[in-house]
Order: structure tokens, then sequence, then C-alpha cells
């Protein structure tokens, strides 16, 4: 009986895969046999950096956007407008490695074959380079105002163009947070020109309208607002901002990034909005207990709050070591605590503001001379507990 086609193809298959074996034991330095699995293309190659990005393996998404964006380099060594995607994606993750400079490079090259953003956001294209760019300008001033306008016209024209009521806002609120930038600029590096005050008033104006429910746009206008001395202004832009947000979880897209709520509590200690800025605070630390700038802030404002009480309290003025008020106490040396863990921190993370330690330092000098230090405190508490422990013991005695 003849064999069947099926049965042959199965014998040819496995002498074939005999000789193979035989060959690489005979021939030890032959060429390995290419895999017949389709390489990666470009697209799926970006596709997997990023999602290494959200797993926190930046090192390992680098490496694959930057093997993704040579395969998009010609001989002549000039990008096109292909590689946009692959370009922002490689300045993104820079800036999670903390090279600013590199990612810098990267958005220029994509703002070279894109000066408009006319190009689509899905192919690479669009504001959010030039919004970078304004952000990792070493220059500041001009320059980021430039960059901030490039981002800003493109952004007006997307939002009057989408007919998208989801793309839409989305656009709204990405304006907005551009002229609060420019805002910012205009208050910092730029403070001195003579219009500077006019100009953030036509911006963060237009931010309001554009997005009157985001908590950044409220927040520059309350800054804005500090700065001309129109404080219940600002203090209800504060109270507005906090009210967007404060009840939903930090993973939530309406909470503003922890950078702007450190900024945030700043804006509401200048307000004399002590209780909202330590709600902030203790959020913030909740969140991350190795921000120094956060554990700092929070020991400032509890310090404030008791030298408010002080100036409240006539009998609490001077010396805090005899109790006279067991809650500015209290006070005081949650101060002491959250300083010192700023401290600490600054120690252990190497951080660079001179000004937070030295300001720091100089408020835990103050406060161990009201309540002296640490080990007589300690020395306290051993104290009212051993004090503690025996008014116990003597009322078990009595009810023998």
């Amino acid at each position: 009986m003849a064999k069947s086609r099926l049965s042959r193809d199965r014998k040819g298959a496995h002498d074939k895969r005999a000789t193979e074996r035989y060959l690489d034991r005979v021939l030890p330095g032959r060429p390995a046999k290419k895999s017949s699995r389709p390489a990666e293309t470009v697209g799926e190659s970006l596709a997997k950096a990023s999602e290494l990005v959200q797993t926190c393996q930046a090192d390992e998404a680098l490496a694959i956007a930057l093997q993704a964006l040579n395969q998009l380099k010609p001989e002549n060594g000039s990008y096109t407008s292909e590689a946009l995607p692959a370009l922002n994606l490689a300045a993104e993750i820079n800036l999670e490695l903390g090279d600013a400079e590199t990612a810098r490079d990267f958005f220029s090259k994509a703002a070279q074959l894109d000066s408009d953003g006319s190009i689509p956001e899905s192919q690479g294209g669009g504001a959010e380079k030039f919004l970078w760019l304004a952000q990792l300008s070493e220059e500041g001033g001009h320059d980021s105002v430039s960059w901030f306008e490039k981002g800003i016209i493109r952004l007006r024209s997307e939002v009057t163009s989408t007919s998208d009521p989801a793309v839409k806002v989305q656009r709204r609120k990405k304006l907005a947070a551009a002229l609060c930038g420019l805002v910012e600029i205009y208050m910092t590096d730029l403070s001195w020109e003579s219009d500077a005050e006019l100009r953030c008033e036509s911006l963060v104006t237009e931010a309001m309208l554009v997005a009157p429910d985001s908590p950044e746009a409220l927040q520059t206008l309350a800054n804005v607002r500090i700065s001309q001395t129109r404080l219940e202004e600002a203090r209800k832009a504060l109270a507005d901002s906090i009210d967007l947000w404060k009840d939903l979880p930090a993973g939530d897209e309406v909470v503003p990034e922890f950078p702007a709520r450190i900024s945030l509590s700043r804006l509401l200690m200048e307000a004399e909005m002590e209780d909202e800025a330590l709600e902030v605070l203790e959020r913030l630390v909740e969140e991350d207990d190795t921000s120094v700038e956060a554990w700092y802030l929070g020991g400032w404002c509890m310090y404030l709050v008791a030298e408010k009480k002080r100036t409240l309290t006539p009998a609490a003025i001077g010396s805090m070591s005899d109790k006279e008020d067991p809650a500015l106490r209290a006070m005081l040396l949650s101060s002491r605590d959250w300083l010192a863990n700023s401290l600490r921190l600054y120690q252990e993370e190497e951080y660079e503001d001179e000004r937070l330690r030295d300001h720091a330092q100089e408020l835990v000098r103050d406060l161990n001379s009201d309540l002296g230090n640490h080990d007589e405190d300690e020395e306290d508490g051993k104290d009212e507990d051993w004090e503690s422990d025996a008014e116990d013991d003597d009322q078990k005695m009595d009810g023998i």
C-alpha cells in the first residue's frame, strides 16, 4: 500500500531536522539559522518601549526607542516626519531618567520636523514638544515665551477646529495649562517688564475662559491675585481649586500633579490659609514620604500656626518648657518633627536647595530654644508614661 502524501511530508520534515542537528554538531561555527519570526515593526517597538516606561523600566525602554529611531534614520542622517513618534518618546524617556539636556535635543529635532505643530498628534505632531521646550529652555525668559506661544497658537487652532467634544475638552485643558505656564514666566523671569502685570491678567483671564473648572487655572489666578495683594479674591480662587479634587483619589486625572500641589501649599500659606495648606501637605506625604519640600513646608506651616496661636494667647508667650498650653506645645513638637524629617531626607536624597536647608535649621533652632532638645522631650515622655502607669496601679489597688 502506497504511503499517503501526509506521511511522506512528515518523514521529509523529520529528515530535514535531523540533517540540521547533524550539521550543528559537525560544523559548530556555521551561521545560526535565521528565525522565521518577522522582525518587530517600528510601531511595535515604540509600543513596547511605552509599556516599559509605564512599568518603571525606563533604561530598557530607552534602548528599544533608540533602536527604533536608528531604523528610521536614512543614510544622509536627516530624519523625516516618520521619526516624530520615536523622537518624542526618546525625549520623554530621557526626562524620566533625569537627562533634561538629551530630552531637549530630541524635542528640538522633533520641532524642526514639525515647526508649526500642524502634523496630527497621532503621528507625533502637535503642540506638546513646544510646551516641553518652553519648560526645558536653558535661557528661559523670552526663549521660553516663544516656545509657549508656538504651542498656544497650535492649541487655539485645535480647540476651534475639532468637532469631537471629548477632544475639545482635552485641548482646552492643555491650552489653559500652557497659558498658566506663560503667566509663570511673566511672574518670575520677566517680572521686571513694564507690561508683565497686564500680560498676566490677559493670559489668566483667557485660561479661566477656556477651562473654568481647571484647578491649575484657578491656582494661577490666585497667584496673580496674591501678587496684586487682592487676598480675598486669591483665597476664593484657592478654595475653589481645592474643592475640584479634594475628595478624589490620588490617581484621578483631575487631581493636580505632585509639584503643582507643592506650589499650591505655598500659595495657601501666603494667603494665610494654613489649615488648608496642612491638609494638602499631609496628603502629599502620604503619597510620597520622601519629599523634602513637603516635610519642610508642613513643618513651617505648623510653626506659623503655633505663632498665630501664641499671638492670640498672651499666657502662652515665652518658653513652652513648662507646658502652659499642651495644644500649642503639641503643635510645636509636630513642627519640629516634620522639619527634622525634612533635614534627614535632605541629606539622604542629596537635595540641593540650600536656602530650604538653612531656613529649616533656623526654625529647628528656634523650636529647640522653646521646647528643649529631643533628648529632654524623650525623658519627659518616659516620666509621663511612668506617672501614668503609677496612677493606673494605684487605681487598681484602690479597687481591690
